[in-house]
């Protein structure tokens, strides 16, 4: 397993909190990488689309029932001169480097749990007359008992390809996007497997999500080195289309997506082919050909 001391020498910059910042060959195969992706999104010429970070917290409740401990607030102080000047006169931070909060405004915006609530969101109340597809890139946080460099972390890179259309077209792109994450996996000799998988619930067996996700699987993840999912393609059915009266055919929409974890591809390539770039795959290169093929 590659270790912390190697990746450094890359160019990773690692934090305790479970963040990586990223220089040298290890933002560059960084770049390489989410440029690769964006090329299969092409297949489907799907439109890439930009969000900003957070969310409101209004349109993720159900989110948040079901993962609030992986959930990030984002919290300010309430904006009242006394208020503000009983933080700026108090200790700010304390010994433990805990931050010594005084009273907080209303927290209203949750930072991006997944890249792709956002494009549910954003195409609330379209009446589509044909499939559509979005290729979207954000940081995304998500709290751990524990963190692991490029492997784990608190904040990471998450680029997805959505597919909104009817039962039909959105079984079909999961079928192909699996294929082509298949084939782009093999050019660049990172072996993975697709297994099921079930997302982490909050007290999953009291969770009706996560019981009907272990009968009926939605979820499958392209495990690396039998352990690390790099991706994962999931088929949401008609919820997101429901919830946000998206229709298809004047139905409401069905949702899948495709989503890919850049920390853990920089993780596996580096892994796979070692310490070297020189030996590094040429990933444009195999884009490409996974799309042509």
């Amino acid at each position: 397993m590659t270790g912390l001391a190697e990746l450094t020498g890359l160019g990773l910059r690692w934090e305790t909190s479970g963040q990586a910042g990223l220089t040298g060959p290890l933002l560059a195969l960084a770049d390489g990488c989410d440029r690769a992706l964006r090329t299969i999104a092409s297949r489907w010429h799907a439109r890439e689309e930009a969000y900003p970070m957070t969310l409101p917290a209004a349109s993720l409740g159900g989110h948040l029932r079901s993962f609030p401990h992986q959930v990030t607030f984002a919290a300010a102080l309430d904006p009242a001169d006394a208020n503000l000047a009983g933080f700026a006169d108090g200790p700010v931070v304390d010994a433990s480097g805990a931050v010594a909060l005084t009273r907080t405004a209303p927290v209203t915006e949750v930072l991006t749990p997944a890249a792709c609530h956002h494009v549910y969101r954003a195409h609330r109340g379209e009446r589509l007359a044909e499939a559509t597809y979005v290729s979207t890139r954000n940081t995304c946080f998500r709290r751990e008992r524990e963190y692991e460099p490029l492997r784990r972390q608190w904040t990471f890179a998450m680029r997805e390809i959505v597919c909104l259309g009817t039962a039909e077209e959105t079984a079909s792109f999961l079928a192909e996007a699996c294929t082509m994450t298949d084939r782009f996996a093999r050019l660049v000799d990172v072996p993975v497997d697709w297994v099921a998988a079930t997302d982490p619930f909050f007290r999953p067996d009291r969770h009706p999500g996560h019981l009907l996700q272990r009968i009926q699987p939605v979820k499958h993840e392209a495990v690396y080195g039998g352990s690390l999912a790099l991706g994962s393609a999931n088929l949401h059915h008609d919820h997101f289309g429901s919830a946000y009266d998206i229709t298809r055919g004047g139905a409401p929409a069905g949702t899948a997506c495709l989503a890919f974890g850049l920390e853990r591809w920089l993780y596996a390539l580096v892994d796979r082919h070692g310490l070297d770039p020189a030996g590094w795959p040429d990933l444009d290169a195999a884009a490409m050909q996974a799309v042509a093929r």
